[in-house]
């Protein structure tokens, strides 16, 4: 995907986005960390984006010529989109 922004809207209680969370770490992958109990206001813009409030919801803002393109990559829920998360991020398994 080439460079891009990595956005992760998560909430302290959600078990997954805690998976999510050490699976980046691990791999040495830098990004935004929205917990939503502390930034209540990116919940708004996290139903913008996604149209729910289920989290954690990757948000992969693409970098081009002109700056960040309007429509990001987003994925949510981290266990059932491990392999897509892998190939956006070139992990090998």
């Amino acid at each position: 995907m080439g460079k891009f922004q990595l956005e992760l809207y998560t909430r302290p209680t959600c078990s997954d986005c805690q998976a999510g969370k050490e699976f980046l770490y691990k791999n040495d992958i830098s990004y935004i960390d929205y917990d939503l109990t502390k930034h209540q206001s990116k919940e708004d813009e996290l139903i913008k984006i996604t149209g729910t409030r289920i989290v954690p919801a990757f948000v992969f803002k693409n970098k081009s010529l002109l700056g960040w393109m309007n429509k990001p990559k987003v994925l949510i829920g981290f266990e059932q989109n491990i392999d897509e998360i892998r190939k956006i991020l070139n992990i090998d398994s």
